[in-house]
């Protein structure tokens, strides 16, 4: 007689327990939920940086008035860190190029962006015929 009441009570906690694990939602992780939140409209942003020649490494891309920022890899491509808000403001700058700053909107999630060329100017000393003589003594 107890083992058909401990019979009657296992099968009534395996259906307790069966019915408890498929009545609740199942949540899951997914990459692409960064993509876009709903509530703060939290975006992240991926790209590509470029010239007239083609695809740029290591450009710098950064958050304006932040510490936070990324590179572009072999092929100017970049996924910006951190999740970005509307408003914020990306600047990219690598030497050789003018500096540009995109400002993101609600609907930035792609930023293809096509650098131009910047003056660079150079400092030194004018040349001179005359040599060099140090001032040390040997």
């Amino acid at each position: 007689m107890k083992t058909q009441t401990i019979k009657k009570i296992t099968q009534l906690l395996g259906m307790l327990m069966i019915t408890a694990l498929f009545s609740n939602p199942i949540y899951a992780q997914n990459k692409d939920v960064a993509s876009a939140t709903v509530a703060g409209q939290e975006l992240t942003i991926k790209g590509k940086v470029t010239d007239e020649k083609g695809p740029l490494p290591g450009v710098n891309i950064v958050l304006k008035g932040a510490k936070v920022g990324a590179v572009t890899d072999e092929n100017g491509e970049f996924t910006f860190p951190k999740l970005l808000s509307s408003g914020d403001i990306l600047v990219f700058s690598s030497l050789g190029y003018e500096k540009q700053e995109i400002k993101i909107d609600a609907k930035t999630t792609f930023i293809n962006l096509i650098m131009s060329d910047g003056l660079i100017e150079m400092m030194g000393a004018p040349s001179s015929s005359k040599p060099y003589k140090s001032k040390r003594s040997n």
